[in-house]
């Protein structure tokens, strides 16, 4: 069954992201992300890993949610869909 899980894009790399260790980020976000659940990515990190990790999460997660947690409206912080592929 589908879940949704939260990926924080710093906890990813740590202190500084680096170019050198890509690959290694982008394995663990594809084990954290699973296959076919709704995946929210959230949290501090260089634009350039957000691209790279939304680009590699496309076909295996099912819906994938930009979460900006510097922008809020009212209280609710806001949610962005980046895809959504739920048949349904």
């Amino acid at each position: 069954m589908a879940e949704r899980r939260t990926l924080d894009i710093r906890s990813l790399y740590g202190e500084t992201a680096k170019l050198a260790e890509l690959e290694s980020y982008l394995q663990r976000a594809k084990e954290l992300a699973g296959e076919g659940n709704e995946v929210v990515l959230t949290g501090p990190g260089p634009i350039w890993l957000y691209l790279k990790v939304a680009h590699a999460l496309h076909g295996k997660a099912r819906k994938l949610i930009y979460r900006a947690t510097a922008l809020k409206q009212g209280d609710a912080q806001i949610d962005v869909t980046i895809f959504d592929h739920d048949a349904f």
